[in-house]
């Protein structure tokens, strides 16, 4: 399916190319597909290509590369992609083990109170889904994943903390997502994992990419959990 877009200029190196604003599987698959093209098509005319939720940012050395020439191709290669919705039964699902609750989720029961329900009923919910990352921003490794089942879909919260864990869990609206690093951070805490979502020292820093699936599992806390940050 084609898909409406236009592109816009950010700043002196860089383009946007920008569709309809919404959280959609199917702009995410037509965001992963048109990046494809381009690194295949451009090369090195550009430094790299970012996903949003509805927006592909491309960055370019103003000096080596024409905007006005970079604006055409990514308008030519964008109005030929044709992603359809990926078939997300086939794609392996990233096993995310949480320890909910406690000192590990302090929020737990205040989006408990916001879904009018007991924290086990949060856990449920929360671990019952199987996600869609659809980007990976504000710190490296912090993957935006949703949709967040409405009756947990807390708001963020008034006051962010000023540090959050590594390894936190959280909600905010629609979506969740796991902190890979000690940050300020405005989102409901709701559990912890051991898992790094990023580590500089892999193949692949991010555990997490567009377009991956991902399932919650909760965690028993009476075993020996190690969160090695």
């Amino acid at each position: 399916m084609n898909l409406a877009f236009q592109v816009l200029a950010a700043g002196d190196s860089a383009l946007l190319v920008q569709l309809e604003q919404r959280i959609s599987p199917l702009v995410n698959d037509w965001c992963i597909a048109t990046r494809r093209l381009i690194e295949r098509r451009l090369g090195r005319a550009v430094r790299d290509v970012v996903i949003g939720y509805c927006s592909l940012t491309v960055y370019f050395d103003p000096l080596a590369t024409d905007a006005a020439w970079l604006e055409e191709e990514l308008r030519r290669l964008a109005a030929v992609v044709d992603a359809g919705p990926e078939d997300d039964e086939r794609a392996d699902v990233i096993d995310v083990p949480v320890c909910y609750g406690g000192e590990f989720g302090p929020d737990l029961s205040e989006v408990a109170r916001f879904g009018q329900c007991s924290n086990e009923e949060v856990v449920a919910l929360h671990a019952g889904r199987v996600y869609r990352v659809y980007l990976v921003g504000f710190v490296p490794g912090f993957a935006y994943m949703a949709e967040v089942d409405p009756r947990i879909a807390v708001p963020r919260r008034q006051s962010p903390r000023t540090a959050v864990p590594p390894g936190s869990v959280a909600i905010a609206g629609g979506q969740t997502g796991i902190y890979p690093s000690s940050t300020p951070g405005g989102w409901n805490i709701i559990g912890r994992t051991p898992l790094k979502p990023y580590d500089a020292s892999r193949a692949q820093p991010s555990l997490f990419k567009a377009g991956d699936r991902v399932r919650f599992r909760a965690l028993a806390q009476e075993g020996n959990v190690k969160f090695e940050f």
